[in-house]
């Protein structure tokens, strides 16, 4: 045991079940959110030296309420391989176009260009540009920006979100993706993996911060941290060699480079006549040097054996990782603490276990999850969809907690990500009207939230998940604050002044609902309509009713 841990069992962190209450407790959560945010762990990196303190803390909480393992071989842990690459010295970025324009970006404050591909160096030399409209190949959508072009050696440009985000109203394509909710073909995970799908020689995302949710500076502050992927057996075939994102200004000039009008072509792209646009005689050339290595990181699991249905599980998970330590602010600070996103709900996942392990024995289990590598692509989330520890058929539902405000006001609503496509939303919404609450949809669904947490992947495989940013109305003062401010830099620091009561009621309530799934044979559906309802409805004979 740590020196650090042993000071948590000395100041009362570790009390004995019987002296604690059977509720949230808000200054527990507090607790948890400071020792995990503080300095000491590095900004909670993956594969980090640091690592094991985060993973050996929160694995030590569950030890210490008498919770079962739930990892590999009778641990805490699930252990993850990971590829890692990370850049290595600079990188040149220089453009070519008609009648002799040349321009030389800068990675950084023009374009972020990384790879996946396990190789010290990505050259790319003369490759031809190409405007691929969103980067969508969505048969069931009837869209295809793609065509027939062979993009083998070149470059696509491709618009961020989707083709109705921002459509003006009675446009011919408002609705078709969901309108201002983006859809998994708007994320840019997507995006970057339709590229290899499509054989390109690399891929640039346009930014503008309507569009993707969040201000360049987001991606500027992470991009010196390392990359991670799930380990792959062909890159060549998933991973193009260089992907990225470029700001719009300098989109805009490498199209004007061609002759051509950014904001022409993307009206060009919402329409499904649209065919992918080659930038005549524009090229780019791109060349930087990355370490590349495999790696490995730890999922924590935990679990609260059920009395009458032990093999039926309810997972609430919350990653760990934030940033770890990557480009430094104007202060010189480098550390990316992630105070609120997410040491908030992991500590909210130590403190829902107290109290279930306070209290009666449920009849279904319940699997407690601190997800690794949440920031690098839901890898860890993805891990466990592949190699699950327990089986997804009878997973009964999925809690995702994924970042808690600070501070005393309850807002009457409670933001629901992805409203509507579960049943899940019922339950909460019957549990939240016993205390005068209401249940509202994303107010800023253009980001595509619930495609970038990490209930998604086991989602995919048909797991009913629900995720309430109850804190993130969009309308109060600290979430705008703190979205503007402090989402993904080093500010995003636990401070003296923090008090949990808000998220305490909002915890109560997710406990309220696992606690009626636990103890009841309601097997929560997806809607008619969800992407996911398919895939579950497969094993539909697995559960019993």
């Amino acid at each position: 045991m740590s020196h650090r841990l042993g000071l948590l069992f000395a100041t009362g962190l570790f009390l004995p079940a019987a002296a604690l209450a059977q509720e949230i407790d808000p200054d527990r959560l507090n607790a948890h959110t400071r020792e995990l945010a503080s300095d000491a762990f590095a900004g909670r990196g993956p594969a980090s030296p640091e690592e094991h303190l985060t993973t050996d803390y929160i694995a030590e909480q569950f030890r210490a309420l008498g919770l079962e393992p739930g990892g590999d071989d009778g641990t805490f842990f699930q252990v993850v391989p990971l590829s890692r690459t990370q850049q290595s010295g600079p990188a040149v970025i220089t453009a070519e176009g008609l009648n002799g324009w040349t321009r030389a970006f800068e990675r950084g404050p023009d374009i972020l260009v990384a790879s996946d591909r396990p190789v010290p160096r990505i050259t790319l030399t003369d490759a031809p540009v190409v405007f691929a409209g969103y980067g969508v190949d969505a048969p069931e959508r009837d869209w295809d920006d793609f065509g027939d072009m062979d993009l083998t050696g070149k470059i696509i440009l491709v618009i961020v979100n989707d083709p109705d985000f921002g459509a003006p109203e009675g446009h011919p394509v408002e609705g078709l993706f969901d309108g201002r909710a983006m859809t998994y073909y708007g994320r840019w995970v997507y995006k970057f993996a339709e590229a290899a799908e499509q054989g390109a020689a690399g891929v640039l995302v346009i930014h503008d911060t309507a569009g993707a949710g969040y201000p360049w500076s987001v991606l500027q502050n992470s991009s010196a941290a390392p990359d991670f992927d799930i380990v792959r057996e062909n890159w060549e075939a998933e991973r193009v060699p260089v992907q990225g994102w470029i700001q719009s200004e300098a989109a805009a000039e490498l199209v004007a480079a061609a002759g051509l009008d950014l904001a022409a072509l993307r009206e060009l792209a919402r329409s499904r006549d649209f065919e992918p646009v080659e930038l005549e005689g524009v090229t780019l050339s791109i060349d930087f040097g990355q370490t590349f290595d495999r790696v490995e990181t730890r999922n924590v699991v935990a679990v609260l054996p059920g009395d009458t249905h032990p093999d039926e599980t309810v997972i609430y998970g919350a990653h760990w990782d934030a940033y770890g330590r990557g480009t430094p602010d104007a202060s010189g600070d480098d550390i990316y603490n992630g105070a609120v996103d997410n040491a908030t709900g992991v500590a909210g996942l130590i403190e829902l276990a107290r109290v279930f392990a306070e209290g009666d024995r449920p009849e279904r289990s319940l699997m407690f999850m601190a997800w690794t590598a949440e920031e690098a692509g839901l890898l860890g989330a993805y891990h466990y969809a592949a190699n699950p520890l327990r089986p997804l058929e009878t997973t009964v539902a999925n809690i995702n907690m994924d970042s808690l405000l600070p501070g005393t006001e309850t807002p009457p609503e409670v933001v629901v990500i992805g409203l509507g496509k579960s049943s899940l939303d019922g339950l909460l919404a019957e549990h939240a009207a016993e205390v005068g609450r209401t249940i509202i949809t994303d107010p800023a669904p253009q980001a595509g939230g619930f495609y970038r947490s990490d209930h998604f992947p086991l989602a995919l495989r048909g797991v009913p998940a629900l995720f309430a940013a109850a804190g993130f109305t969009g309308s109060t003062p600290a979430s705008q604050d703190y979205v503007q401010n402090r989402y993904h830099q080093p500010s995003d620091e636990w401070d003296e002044t923090w008090t949990m009561e808000a998220a305490a009621r909002d915890l109560t309530l997710l406990h309220a609902v696992g606690l009626h799934l636990a103890n009841s044979r309601l097997w929560p559906t997806w809607n008619e309509g969800a992407e996911f309802r398919a895939v579950r409805e497969a094993s539909a004979e697995q559960r019993e009713p």
